[in-house]
Order: structure tokens, then sequence, then C-alpha cells
């Protein structure tokens, strides 16, 4: 049967459906936009965690550098305590005669070039080699019967190198042609 009447109410299944459906569609997006707020939070709070936590690294990192920095010749410094106590005794003693003096001043260098020695410091001491402008500096020609001519004959002052770099050049006198 159907209602020819005009002022009747429109009967309409289909609408009550798609109501249906689309407070089901509502609920369901409501649902997902709670979800995906809470997942928002929680990658709100990681961020926050992991910005605090790089921080904290940068601090803690800045911190090792500065104490590093800070104690860097700690093992170097430590090292040359027994070669300041010896010089400090040999001041201490008044009736040392020269001999005396001597030996101590000798053991004494000794023991401070021991200490560079473990830590990469090596003398350049040319005598008897060709000069050599990178590590060495001529500051005087001398004639040198039996030398050949550009030959180190003798060291005013001696050169450093550090693992392998020039600190400092050795100051030479040069055979002359």
């Amino acid at each position: 049967m159907q209602n020819n009447d005009p002022h009747a109410p429109p009967q309409a299944p289909d609408v009550d459906a798609a109501d249906a459906a689309a407070n089901a569609d509502l609920e369901a997006l409501k649902a997902r936009m709670v979800e995906l707020e809470a997942s928002n939070t929680e990658l709100r709070e990681t961020v926050l965690r992991e910005k605090a936590e790089i921080e904290n690294q940068r601090r803690r990192l800045h911190r090792d550098l500065e104490q590093a920095r800070r104690f860097a010749n700690e093992k170097l410094l430590n090292e040359l305590l027994p070669v300041f106590d010896g010089l400090e005794s040999g001041l201490a003693v008044e009736t040392a005669d020269v001999a005396a003096m001597r030996e101590g001043l000798g053991l004494t260098l000794k023991s401070l070039l021991k200490v560079g020695e473990n830590h990469g410091l090596a003398q350049v001491d040319p005598v008897g080699q060709p000069l050599d402008p990178e590590r060495h500096h001529a500051v005087s020609m001398v004639d040198a019967p039996g030398a050949a001519a550009g030959t180190v004959v003798s060291v005013l002052q001696k050169g450093y190198v550090l693992n392998g770099r020039l600190l400092r050049p050795a100051l030479v006198a040069v055979a002359r042609d």
C-alpha cells in the first residue's frame, strides 16, 4: 500500500539507514580523533624528552671537553715532578763542588730528556749530516778540513721534533766549500 496523501510525512527507510551510517562514521571519526590526539600528545612528550636528553649530552660533552683541556698535561707534569725534585735537591746543597753540580745537572737533563722522549719529543743533533733546511738553520759557515762542503760541523743549539713535527730547527755551523 502506498500513501497518496500529500500532507503525510514521506516514509524514508533509506534516510534512517543513512543517518545510522553517518552516526557510525561520526563515532568512528571521533574515536580516531581521540586516538590521534593521544598519539600526538605522546609524540610531543617523546620529542621533549629527546630534546632534554640531547641538551644533557651536550652539557656532558662540554664538561668532559673542558676537563680534558684542563688536565691534558697531567701525565707529562707528573713525570716532570721527579725532575723538579732533583733540581730542588741540587740547589739545596750548599757545599757541592763544581764537578758534583755538573754531574747532578747531567742526571737532571737526562731525566728531563727521558720524559720528553716518553711524550714523543726527539732532539735534532745533526753533526756530520748534510744541511737539511727543513730541520736545520745554518747560522755560520766555517773552514772544516776533512768535512764535505755543506756538512754540519757543529750544533750551536739543538733542535726538537715532536711526533715527527719540527718544533724548533737546530742552529748549526756548516763546512765551507
